[in-house]
């Protein structure tokens, strides 16, 4: 049998430059599921990215999956690009599983988890306060140079990872340490600074853009301490739930968030086209 790509539409072009396309996955000419194959709105044209690849129930456990997701490189690669991303929701192992036994790495991974009604209490000694318009000039500099840093250690261009942290941080601070909901905090322990907080909300949850431990201070729990006073900030702001990212290979960090509680909710893969 032979699993092919049937276009349901002509190319389609965004007007944030992007590219597109919808496509039916045939088994000799049946349809048996459908893709969605696009350009990357931040990386731009050389990057694709599988929006959706579903078969259909009957048609699973045949490898059409595999064949979809590897004639979907094929179209990106005729496209001219030279990386493809895919995003597969938390607990959908079998599509994990596909993806890694195609080549795909893991990247980062966003969590979540449901707050309750009482604010947690911070470890004695420790107090969060808001961080100083001096303080918040330092933080940006060091932010967007670290953010460019973390997609460059994951596979991701120079130039490409230094533009996405320009765009994300002038995107989402408009009007900087006054921009609206969005929070900046120090955390002190016995009157040092030792870390900081990057909270705000993302689609009507609350979010850890960013939170950070000073180097000479690590090893001493001060990170669970920012993530309690992240849940705290949350829970005083009215909000239900409180969602982040963390970057893959940042053990510390991953063994931190399952312990309070977070759940993977989506796991971003990428594979570079040869």
């Amino acid at each position: 049998m032979t699993t092919t790509l049937r276009p349901t539409e002509p190319l389609q072009h965004a007007a944030d430059g992007t590219r597109s396309r919808h496509y039916q996955v045939c088994v000799n000419s049946r349809p048996v599921g459908a893709i969605h194959l696009a350009t990357h709105p931040h990386f731009g044209p050389s990057v694709a990215k599988i929006h959706e690849l579903r078969i259909e129930e009957r048609d699973r456990r045949r490898g059409r999956g595999t064949v979809a997701a590897l004639a979907a490189e094929e179209v990106a690669r005729g496209w001219g690009c030279k990386r493809i991303e895919v995003s597969v929701p938390g607990g959908a192992e079998a599509g994990l599983r596909l993806t890694k036994a195609l080549g795909y790495v893991t990247r980062n991974r966003g969590m979540e988890k449901a707050l309750g009604t009482a604010p947690p209490e911070l470890p004695d000694g420790s107090v969060g306060r808001p961080m100083t318009r001096d303080e918040y000039e330092g933080w940006n500099r060091h932010g967007r140079e670290e953010f460019a840093q973390d997609w460059i250690r994951r596979g991701v261009p120079q130039a490409e990872a230094y533009a996405k942290s320009a765009r994300d941080h002038d995107q989402l601070l408009p009007r900087g340490l006054a921009t609206e909901d969005m929070l900046f905090t120090v955390l002190e322990h016995e009157g040092t600074p030792v870390g900081d907080l990057w909270l705000g909300r993302r689609e009507g949850t609350a979010f850890v853009y960013n939170v950070e431990v000073y180097a000479a201070q690590r090893g001493r729990g001060h990170g669970r301490t920012l993530m309690l006073l992240a849940e705290a900030r949350a829970v005083a702001a009215g909000q239900s739930r409180i969602g982040l990212n963390v970057f893959a290979g940042n053990t510390p960090a991953e063994r931190l968030y399952e312990s309070l509680g977070y759940e993977t909710t989506a796991h971003h893969l990428y594979k570079d086209l040869l």
